[in-house]
């Protein structure tokens, strides 16, 4: 179709389209001799995707950064739908944290008739960083690209370094530190190739999972197509709130930094129901001080391997976990399952 019937189907200009065309975010084809543009269907569903991702606050360049990305994954409708879903999902949190900013200016005001400059800057700030914080992940590990032999790097056998041992064993666990109940609704955070969710799809439970790479999510519907997978991360779970029974999660946090940890914390709070259950398996040290012990301890025995992993991944400092997990109204236990993998078990009180 020409400039002038896409523009028509999606009610916007033909000024418009050309300044994407301009900026990089869409190519169409354009005929030899006349030199209109020519406009696939593919065109139409990025074009929308681009009008969604402006109408809601997203910069030129970090939507081309992004279609960048998608061009290297999947190019299907549906995953241009999930993509703005995500990114809807993320301002709508930010927002709700910016909504809650404002009502507690408000309260402080009818409460002292007055507020400090200083503290309105202060609260300012705080939705600032917590956007910094969300902005600041990057996907050093690539996960699009290793998620056809995720599976077989988790679960083979090998010398040296391995975060992953007893990695089906862990997950078992997982599942028992549940205890979930047929029909029960859970959410695996972080879920990569569905290898946490299809345990519970054998248990009764009505499965749902999130991760941010779209090809860890092809895999996963692969192998378990009961599971109902979303697009998402972990600053914005793709879910509404009080969805969930449970909330699970392995092997996923310790791609996070500890201010981060914090956020996705709080986004398993939100989804959960009163009284649900939060499990997670992970890397961790009891605190900072075990973290420096055993670190001073690997380089006295040489192993740069294991310090060299260690500090390409943020393993959680658990006694900072536990005291968010606290202070948004869980109760929890913990044990530690591995040399570094550590399961913490929270119902909300």
């Amino acid at each position: 179709m020409q400039i002038k019937d896409i523009a028509r189907r999606l009610h916007i200009t033909p000024r418009a389209i050309r300044f994407y065309e301009e900026k990089g975010l869409i190519q169409p084809k354009k005929a030899d001799e006349s030199g209109y543009r020519y406009f696939s269907e593919e065109d139409v569903w990025r074009l929308q995707t681009i009008i969604t991702l402006r109408e809601v606050g997203m910069p030129i360049d970090d939507i081309r950064e992004l279609l960048q990305e998608q061009n290297e994954t999947e190019g299907s409708l549906l995953h241009y739908l999930e993509l703005q879903r995500s990114f809807m999902y993320s301002r709508w949190v930010e927002m709700s944290k910016v909504i809650s900013t404002t009502e507690a200016m408000i309260e402080r005001v009818k409460r002292d008739d007055r507020i400090d400059p200083g503290a309105l800057y202060e609260l300012a700030e705080a939705n600032k960083r917590l956007r910094e914080t969300r902005d600041n992940w990057v996907d050093r590990w690539n996960f699009n690209h290793i998620a056809d032999k995720y599976d077989e790097l988790v679960t083979r056998e090998h010398d040296g370094f391995n975060t992953h041992a007893f990695y089906n064993e862990i997950l078992d666990q997982v599942v028992e530190a549940v205890a979930p109940t047929p029909g029960e609704s859970g959410l695996d955070a972080g879920t990569g190739t569905g290898n946490l969710a299809s345990r519970f799809i054998k248990k009764g439970v009505h499965m749902s999972g999130f991760d941010q790479s779209p090809q860890m999510l092809l895999q996963c519907r692969r192998k378990s197509p009961e599971v109902e997978t979303k697009l998402g991360t972990f600053f914005a779970f793709p879910f509404l709130e009080n969805d969930f029974d449970f909330v699970a999660t392995s092997y996923a946090l310790h791609h996070l930094t500890d201010d981060q940890k914090q956020l996705a914390l709080a986004e398993c709070r939100r989804v959960l129901k009163p009284g649900g259950r939060l499990i997670i398996a992970d890397l961790m040290f009891v605190d900072q001080e075990h973290r420096s012990s055993h670190l001073d301890h690997l380089r006295q025995q040489g192993n740069e391997e294991a310090i060299s992993q260690i500090l390409d991944r943020c393993y959680a400092d658990r006694s900072r976990m536990l005291a968010e997990l606290d202070s948004l109204g869980f109760v929890t236990e913990v044990r530690q399952l591995t040399t570094y993998v550590h399961l913490i078990w929270a119902r909300l009180g």
